[in-house]
This record gives C-alpha cells, sequence and structure tokens, in this order.
C-alpha cells in the first residue's frame, strides 16, 4: 500500500478525537483514559469491556516516552514504584484471572460499568482538589509513619491494580493523588515521574489481560495514538498559557458529565 492509499485508509475523525484527548492529557497531566474509555464508549459505540481494553493500551503507550523522559531527568523514585507495583500487579493478574473465568455476564458488564463510574467521579475530585492533597498528607503523616510506608504503599498498589484493570482509569490522577498522601514532602517532579512509571507496566500487564480476552480494538488504537501523540507535546507547551484553575475546572465538569453518562446506562 502506498502512502496516499494508507492516508486515505486513516479514520481521521478517530484520529481528531485522539488529537483532542492528547491536547488535554498535555493541558492537564491527567492520563487519557478518564476521557477515552467514555468517549469510547458514548462515541465509538464500543462495547465497556473492549472500550476499556483499549484505553488500557492508548494510556500505557502514550505515558511510555513520559516514562523515559522521567527516567533520564531522575524523577523517579524506585522503590516507592516497587512497592506500589507489588501490589498492583498481582491485582491486576488476580482481576484479570477471575475475568476470564466468569466471562462477560450480565453482572460482569454491571460491574465494569459501576467501576468505570466510580473511578471517573474519584478523578474528577482528585483533580478537583489537587491543592488540598498535600495538606491533608502532611496531616496524615502522624499516622502513616516511614515505618507503615511500605505497607501502605503495596496497598495502595493493590487498589489501583482492580481498579485500572476494571475500569483502565485511576493509574494518573488516583495514583498520584495516593502516592501525594503517602509521601507528602516528596518533590513534585518526582511525584508525577514515580506516578508515571508505576503506570506503564501496570496498565500494559492490564492490557494484555484484556487482549486475550478480544477487548481492544487494535485499529481504532492505531487511529488514536496517530492523533494524540503530537496533541499531548502541544497541550504541554500551552500550560504555560492557559490558568492552571480553568483547565482543571474544565476537565472535573467533563468527568462528572462522562461519569453521569456511563451510569445511566448500567
Amino acid at each position: 500500500m502506498d502512502i496516499s492509499a494508507l492516508l486515505h485508509a486513516f479514520d481521521w475523525i478517530t484520529v481528531a478525537a485522539g488529537f483532542g484527548v492528547g491536547l488535554i492529557v498535555g493541558l492537564t497531566g491527567v492520563g487519557g483514559g478518564s476521557l477515552m474509555t467514555p468517549l469510547l464508549i458514548s462515541v465509538f459505540h464500543l462495547d465497556k469491556a473492549v472500550a476499556i481494553g483499549t484505553d488500557l493500551w492508548f494510556a500505557g503507550l502514550t505515558k511510555v516516552s513520559g516514562s523515559v523522559a522521567h527516567h533520564r531527568h531522575g524523577h523517579v523514585d524506585y522503590r516507592i514504584t516497587k512497592l506500589l507495583l507489588w501490589g498492583s500487579i498481582p491485582a491486576s493478574i488476580a482481576t484479570m484471572t477471575y475475568m476470564h473465568l466468569v466471562g462477560l455476564t450480565k453482572a460482569a458488564n454491571a460491574a465494569l460499568t459501576y467501576a468505570l463510574g466510580v473511578a471517573l467521579v474519584l478523578t474528577a475530585v482528585t483533580v478537583l482538589l489537587r491543592p488540598v492533597w498535600h495538606r491533608v498528607g502532611i496531616w496524615l503523616e502522624r499516622w502513616i509513619t516511614p515505618s507503615r510506608q511500605p505497607v501502605l504503599t503495596v496497598l495502595c498498589g493493590l487498589i489501583l491494580g482492580v481498579l485500572v484493570s476494571l475500569s483502565s482509569i485511576g493509574a494518573g490522577a488516583v495514583g498520584a493523588t495516593l502516592i501525594l498522601l503517602m509521601y507528602p514532602r516528596m518533590e513534585m517532579r518526582k511525584l508525577v515521574g514515580t506516578d508515571i512509571a508505576h503506570a506503564v507496566p501496570l496498565t500494559i500487564v492490564a492490557g494484555i489481560g484484556h487482549a486475550t480476552m478480544g477487548n481492544v480494538h487494535w485499529v481504532l488504537l492505531i487511529e488514536l495514538l496517530l492523533g494524540s501523540l503530537p496533541a499531548i507535546w502541544l497541550g504541554a507547551r500551552l500550560t504555560k498559557i492557559l490558568p492552571d484553575t480553568i483547565t482543571r475546572l474544565a476537565l472535573c465538569t467533563s468527568l462528572l458529565f462522562a461519569a453521569k453518562k456511563v451510569l445511566l446506562v448500567a
């Protein structure tokens, strides 16, 4: 196939949708799953399980370059990343194994719907109250002592593993918030780098699990990536122009609207 035929073969509406989500990801730093999964369900009319599986690969692949960049700059705390993975990877494998065993029954589909709705609401709350979580983390230091941090971090990873596997959402904003609550004195750039470094293997493992069940639309995924990758780069540069408060409020409104739409069709 020549270049012109290849370009003609792409669905440019899908590429444009990927561009829009990528732009928001670049502007806000919130993972594309929070917006991509509802988009795949409501606009592209994918089955919920296929939308979740496709988005897991979308999230994992779009975060790879960011993870490499943070690694090169020394912005990843690998001790915390390993603790999170000790909880999240076994939890993801266990969740996907259970889904394999029970299959996509009506009850399982309902569970995916509610998990997606809850994850969207949690992401909206974490984004909206982003400036508050640091103060909450400082206040929690009296109970979350250094000796308790490792066990609690593994527990946070376990929660993220289940949530991400069921909904494709949570590895970004929710994960970063949990890390901030556990380690409120961590530098923001290290917090972001650690969160992304943890999100990549988690989303890929969960994505592999969904792929083995046939829950990935590969052609749609390629078209979405084609639009989103340059848009993430552009959005990251536009953050210097747009006020953070405006972008956070707009994103939270979109997330809550998406959550309402998903839960209403449960």
